[in-house]
């Protein structure tokens, strides 16, 4: 816009000095006052155009509290965090670029993302892929590390989409905005918590002196992460369940041993394995099962050890994650 308006500035000032039709200058000639009038009315509706042009070619968007700006019009949206992708998958929305897991769309989410381009993985975008598809705006994670971040920014404007579970609403919400789709964000969002008061009437007060665990197995170590984040928002605010020590005691994603677990003794356990997490550790699911010490906690005892109730991959911050793990959550929680 800057240099467009410069350019204006330009031609107007040659217009004020221009010669008559005899080609003989008139400096010295006092403009008449509906000269000077519609100049100036020439000048100002000048401007009005080159400001509209901008805002035209721009637009600025706001998100968890940062300006960012973007292209007026986005059609080419690159997906390039597992977060971003369930919530296209979500909203029907198809980037031209997304992450692969193992050289591939994700599964779970490969139907609605058919036909996207890949752009590296989680731990390493692909610069070049991304450059090549010419983005209007890449929709990185706020898990990427300030290097990555700057070399996403040097091609189109990066926003960190957050992997915090209880963003997840903004989260929605900013890809609505970008896609025009803000009305079928608010109505994900909408049924969410319709469906929430429901469940909490169904299961009543069964569950109060209860203890869930969410366990994800990384590594071949057990893992449990704190209370507003992965899935647990679904477990310890939504649905209302007791928050167990473990959890409480947890500042991030934390290792659970055994014999910690079987301390906390829960009711029932949510537990996530994904072989390309434990890719040095292949049998890590069917050890601990078979432990003897797992088998004697009460929800081991009583078959209320619930394996992949959603997709392993599911990041669990997202709309896609809670709403399938409301789900999966209801059916199991109250057998």
């Amino acid at each position: 816009m800057k240099k467009l308006l410069f350019v204006l500035t330009f031609v107007v000032a040659l217009t004020a000095c221009s010669s008559d039709n005899s080609g003989n200058s008139k400096v010295n000639e006092v403009p008449s006052t509906n000269t000077v009038q519609t100049q100036s009315s020439e000048d100002q509706s000048q401007q009005e155009q080159a400001e509209q042009t901008a805002s035209d070619t721009e637009q600025t968007v706001t998100y968890l509290g940062e300006d960012y700006t973007l292209p007026g019009e986005i059609n080419n949206i690159v997906a390039a965090s597992l977060e971003s992708m369930e919530d296209a998958a979500m909203l029907g929305i198809k980037p031209v670029g997304v992450l692969s897991i193992g050289d591939a769309i994700p599964e779970y989410l490969a139907t609605e993302l058919e036909g996207a381009a890949l752009v590296g993985d989680k731990f390493s975008p692909n610069l070049e892929a991304i450059v090549g598809l010419d983005p209007d705006v890449i929709l990185g994670t706020s898990k990427f590390d300030e290097t990555v971040a700057s070399s996403l920014n040097k091609i189109q404007t990066h926003i960190p989409y957050s992997h915090i579970s209880t963003n997840w609403e903004a989260n929605l919400l900013l890809l609505g905005q970008l896609t025009n789709k803000e009305s079928e964000a608010q109505a994900l969002i909408d049924q969410y918590y319709a469906d929430s008061e429901e469940a909490k009437a169904q299961i009543g007060d069964s569950l109060q002196d209860k203890l869930v665990l969410i366990i994800r197995i990384r590594q071949g170590a057990m893992n449990v992460y704190p209370a507003g984040v992965y899935l647990n928002p679904v477990l310890y605010e939504t649905l209302g369940t007791p928050v167990p020590e473990v959890i409480q005691a947890a500042e991030a994603q934390a290792a659970l041993s055994l014999e910690a677990l079987a301390d906390a003794n829960p009711d029932y356990i949510f537990l996530q394995f994904e072989t390309s997490e434990n890719s040095e550790q292949p049998a890590a699911l069917d050890d601990l099962l078979a432990d003897p010490i797992f088998q004697s906690i009460e929800a081991a005892k009583n078959d209320h050890v619930f394996i992949n109730a959603i997709h392993p991959l599911a990041q669990g911050g997202t709309a896609w994650s809670k709403i399938k793990f409301l789900e999966a959550a209801i059916e199991h929680l109250t057998k």
